[in-house]
């Protein structure tokens, strides 16, 4: 059959319920349609009940929220920040934002975020150079938990404050206790393909009353309490609306059941899989780790195999199927040509090997077995002499 005959399979997107247009309605009706009201607040209330934090900001991404966070925590300009290479772009720009420069840290195997080894030598090496970080970055990668116990411990040692990244992990733990609130100061995103959304969007959460005020003053251009407008700092206008927190207070009643479906997900495609040559699906749950299992990712080893995963892409997209390679390492991006870089081989050969496979709540069984059928056609085992 031609791809066009099947209904396109997407790599993750949005899962919509059926309580947010009760939230969306109501606003319309009361006239709250701007960057502040009820819906909002009770965004705010929902993260904080979930999470366990003390404050939460609503805004407009998860980048602002980022950028947010590193200003909270005296980023600026000059500063070094620690940051692993192995992640989106948008964990890093915000420190260009700032004037600052990312230090980039490489993964280790398990569950492909920061390795603590690495970090441990990354901010030596900074040290003897008179360059202390000012921050770290901590990433959860496609919703898996980093090893946090170990990362926590280096960078209470130095004094290294921590920005957690969790933009992919809302849903997931670590030690029973759910990512984003390991650090000074955590964000997530509600971006279209997250596990939630609120069609764009993402938020700060902080157990810091005046960081929580601060960073909502910051987000509403920095006005000054005065019955003008009058501005002392620099502001942004980062506010989530009050439509959207609507949409994300029907999507938080869904977030149990959006974690259990993705997870199902995983576990089918590890049975479903486990005989295609060379494949394996990766990302192994550190000790007292629960991923969200945002995405499901694979790694095809090319001694075992032929294929490579560029070809199993044109092969699933041939079939309407979409699917994404893993992050391009940030230390290879020419926007970050002359960060340093610790390590690397590591997130490298994840690039060159990994995929990731459509993961979305709404998918069929019916879909799931016409994407291992596609992936069991194409990926052949290395020929045999």
């Amino acid at each position: 059959m031609r791809s066009q005959d099947y209904d396109r399979i997407f790599l993750s997107p949005p899962h919509l319920g059926r309580h947010e247009l009760n939230y969306l309605h109501k606003a319309i009706e009361d006239n709250w349609v701007a960057p502040a009201g009820p819906n909002l607040d009770g965004f705010e209330r929902d993260i904080c009940d979930f999470t366990g934090a003390g404050h939460c900001v609503a805004l407009t991404s998860g980048t602002a929220a980022i950028h947010l966070g590193l200003r909270l925590l005296g980023v600026g300009p000059g500063d070094e920040v620690l940051c692993p290479s192995f992640t989106f772009v948008a964990t890093a720009n915000p420190i260009l934002y700032l004037g600052g420069t990312p230090v980039f840290v490489d993964s280790e195997a398990d569950t492909w975020n920061i390795c603590p080894q690495r970090l441990r030598e990354a901010i030596e090496d900074r040290i003897r150079k008179g360059r202390k970080p000012k921050a770290l970055l901590l990433v959860h990668l496609y919703g898996m938990p980093a090893k946090v116990r170990e990362v926590l411990e280096i960078a209470t040692e130095f004094d290294i404050p921590i920005l957690e990244d969790a933009a992919e992990a809302l849903g997931a733990r670590y030690d029973g206790r759910p990512l984003g609130t390991f650090g000074a100061v955590g964000v997530f995103s509600f971006n279209g393909n997250k596990i939630l959304t609120t069609s764009g969007g993402g938020a700060l959460v902080t157990n810091s009353q005046e960081w929580a005020q601060k960073t909502r003053y910051w987000a509403t251009q920095a006005k000054d309490p005065a019955p003008y407008y009058q501005h002392s700092d620099v502001g942004y206008n980062y506010r989530l609306s009050n439509l959207l927190a609507g949409i994300g207070r029907g999507q938080m009643e869904l977030l149990e059941d959006r974690v259990k479906k993705r997870r199902e997900t995983y576990l089918w495609y590890k049975i479903n899989l486990q005989s295609v040559p060379g494949l394996t699906l990766s990302q192994t749950e550190p000790a007292g780790g629960r991923s969200n299992r945002w995405l499901t990712t694979l790694l095809l080893d090319p001694a075992q195999t032929a294929t490579t995963p560029e070809q199993l892409r044109l092969h699933l997209e041939s079939h309407n199927i979409e699917s994404r390679p893993l992050w391009k390492p940030l230390h290879l991006q020419p926007l970050f040509a002359t960060a340093p870089m610790y390590g690397g081989s590591a997130c490298e050969e994840l690039f060159a090997q990994g995929l990731c496979l459509p993961s979305g709540t709404a998918m069929t069984e019916a879909d799931l077995q016409r994407i291992a059928e596609a992936i069991k056609a194409a990926v052949k085992p290395t020929a045999t002499t």
